[in-house]
Protein backbone atom coordinates (compact mmCIF):
# COMPACT_ATOMS: atom_id res chain seq x y z
CA UNK A 1 0.00 0.00 0.00
CA UNK A 2 1.73 3.42 -1.12
CA UNK A 3 -0.59 5.73 0.44
CA UNK A 4 -2.95 5.12 3.92
CA UNK A 5 -5.76 7.13 4.18
CA UNK A 6 -8.43 7.24 6.41
CA UNK A 7 -11.09 5.93 3.74
CA UNK A 8 -9.17 2.72 3.43
CA UNK A 9 -9.25 2.03 7.19
CA UNK A 10 -13.46 3.47 7.91
CA UNK A 11 -14.59 -0.03 6.58
CA UNK A 12 -12.63 -1.52 9.42
CA UNK A 13 -13.81 0.64 11.96
CA UNK A 14 -16.95 2.72 10.99
CA UNK A 15 -16.66 5.72 13.93
CA UNK A 16 -13.69 7.85 12.40
CA UNK A 17 -13.35 9.21 15.96
CA UNK A 18 -12.94 5.64 17.32
CA UNK A 19 -10.05 5.28 14.46
CA UNK A 20 -8.50 8.08 15.36
CA UNK A 21 -8.57 6.94 19.22
CA UNK A 22 -7.50 3.25 17.77
CA UNK A 23 -4.49 4.32 15.59
CA UNK A 24 -3.01 7.21 18.32
CA UNK A 25 -3.55 4.10 20.44
CA UNK A 26 -1.50 2.26 18.27
CA UNK A 27 1.03 4.54 17.22
CA UNK A 28 2.01 5.20 21.21
CA UNK A 29 2.33 1.49 21.93
CA UNK A 30 4.06 0.68 18.62
CA UNK A 31 6.59 3.76 20.15
CA UNK A 32 6.91 2.11 23.30
CA UNK A 33 8.09 -0.81 21.37
CA UNK A 34 5.61 -3.23 20.46
CA UNK A 35 5.79 -5.53 17.46
CA UNK A 36 5.10 -4.72 14.52
CA UNK A 37 2.72 -6.95 12.06
CA UNK A 38 4.15 -4.91 8.57
CA UNK A 39 6.80 -3.32 7.03
CA UNK A 40 8.23 0.24 8.52
CA UNK A 41 8.71 1.46 4.67
CA UNK A 42 10.48 4.26 6.40
CA UNK A 43 6.86 5.46 7.80
CA UNK A 44 6.42 7.18 11.59
CA UNK A 45 4.21 5.25 13.73
CA UNK A 46 0.93 7.19 13.52
CA UNK A 47 1.03 5.90 9.34
CA UNK A 48 1.92 1.99 10.64
CA UNK A 49 -0.77 1.88 12.79
CA UNK A 50 -3.32 2.82 10.19
CA UNK A 51 -1.71 0.48 7.58
CA UNK A 52 -1.66 -2.23 10.42
CA UNK A 53 -5.98 -1.04 10.36
CA UNK A 54 -6.22 -0.87 7.19
CA UNK A 55 -4.51 -4.37 6.33
CA UNK A 56 -6.46 -6.08 9.01
CA UNK A 57 -2.79 -7.22 10.52
CA UNK A 58 -4.05 -6.33 14.31
CA UNK A 59 -8.18 -7.24 15.19
CA UNK A 60 -9.81 -3.82 16.18
CA UNK A 61 -11.37 -5.62 18.65
CA UNK A 62 -7.93 -6.35 20.12
CA UNK A 63 -6.82 -2.87 19.84
CA UNK A 64 -9.95 -1.53 21.49
CA UNK A 65 -9.70 -3.84 24.51
CA UNK A 66 -5.87 -2.40 24.34
CA UNK A 67 -7.04 0.93 24.45
CA UNK A 68 -9.86 0.28 27.39
CA UNK A 69 -7.35 -1.83 29.19
CA UNK A 70 -5.09 1.07 29.30
CA UNK A 71 -7.11 4.25 30.37
CA UNK A 72 -8.80 2.16 33.19
CA UNK A 73 -7.77 3.34 36.75
CA UNK A 74 -8.92 0.18 38.71
CA UNK A 75 -8.26 -3.02 36.51
CA UNK A 76 -10.00 -5.76 37.84
CA UNK A 77 -8.10 -9.09 38.36
CA UNK A 78 -10.11 -12.07 37.63
CA UNK A 79 -9.81 -14.07 40.84
CA UNK A 80 -8.69 -17.88 40.66
CA UNK A 81 -12.02 -20.43 40.58
CA UNK A 82 -12.53 -22.29 43.98
CA UNK A 83 -11.57 -25.57 42.21
CA UNK A 84 -8.30 -24.14 41.40
CA UNK A 85 -6.94 -23.11 44.95
CA UNK A 86 -8.53 -25.70 47.35
CA UNK A 87 -8.96 -23.63 51.16
CA UNK A 88 -7.21 -24.80 54.06
CA UNK A 89 -9.27 -27.09 56.61
CA UNK A 90 -10.27 -24.64 59.42
CA UNK A 91 -8.39 -26.03 62.08
CA UNK A 92 -4.88 -25.19 59.65
CA UNK A 93 -6.23 -22.10 58.91
CA UNK A 94 -4.75 -18.89 60.58
CA UNK A 95 -6.74 -16.72 62.89
CA UNK A 96 -8.53 -13.78 61.52
CA UNK A 97 -8.69 -10.68 63.65
CA UNK A 98 -11.78 -10.52 65.75
CA UNK A 99 -13.14 -13.90 63.98
CA UNK A 100 -11.33 -16.05 66.14
CA UNK A 101 -12.97 -18.20 68.94
CA UNK A 102 -14.49 -16.10 71.93
CA UNK A 103 -14.00 -18.91 74.20
CA UNK A 104 -10.03 -19.02 73.60
CA UNK A 105 -10.19 -15.26 74.71
CA UNK A 106 -8.15 -14.50 78.36
CA UNK A 107 -10.10 -12.83 81.37
CA UNK A 108 -8.54 -9.53 81.19
CA UNK A 109 -8.51 -7.88 84.66
CA UNK A 110 -10.07 -4.79 85.96
CA UNK A 111 -8.62 -2.19 87.73
CA UNK A 112 -10.48 0.88 89.59
CA UNK A 113 -8.03 4.25 89.20
CA UNK A 114 -7.71 3.67 93.09
CA UNK A 115 -5.49 0.39 91.93
CA UNK A 116 -3.85 2.07 89.25
CA UNK A 117 -2.39 4.57 90.79
CA UNK A 118 -1.29 2.75 94.06
CA UNK A 119 0.28 0.15 92.05
CA UNK A 120 2.06 3.04 90.33
CA UNK A 121 2.99 4.53 93.37
CA UNK A 122 4.92 0.92 94.39
CA UNK A 123 6.99 1.44 91.10
CA UNK A 124 9.11 4.92 92.40
CA UNK A 125 13.14 4.06 92.56
CA UNK A 126 13.97 3.63 95.78
CA UNK A 127 17.81 4.60 94.80
CA UNK A 128 18.94 7.98 94.06
CA UNK A 129 19.02 7.97 90.21
CA UNK A 130 21.96 9.43 87.86
CA UNK A 131 21.12 12.73 87.45
CA UNK A 132 18.79 13.91 90.10
CA UNK A 133 18.02 13.35 93.68
CA UNK A 134 15.78 10.90 95.19
CA UNK A 135 12.51 10.40 93.45
CA UNK A 136 14.13 11.70 90.36
CA UNK A 137 14.22 15.72 91.81
CA UNK A 138 17.39 17.98 92.15
CA UNK A 139 20.32 16.96 94.35
CA UNK A 140 20.66 18.70 97.63
CA UNK A 141 23.94 20.31 96.55
CA UNK A 142 21.96 21.67 93.39
CA UNK A 143 19.51 23.17 95.54
CA UNK A 144 20.50 26.47 96.33
CA UNK A 145 21.96 27.31 93.26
Amino acid sequence: MARVTVEDCVDKVPNRFELVLLAAHRARSIADGSALTVAVNDDKNPVIALREIAEKTIPPEDMRESLIHSIQKNVEVDEPEAAAAPLLPPERRAPVLGRDDQSSDSVVDVMTEEQLLRGLESMTPTEPSANGGPNGGPRERDRGR
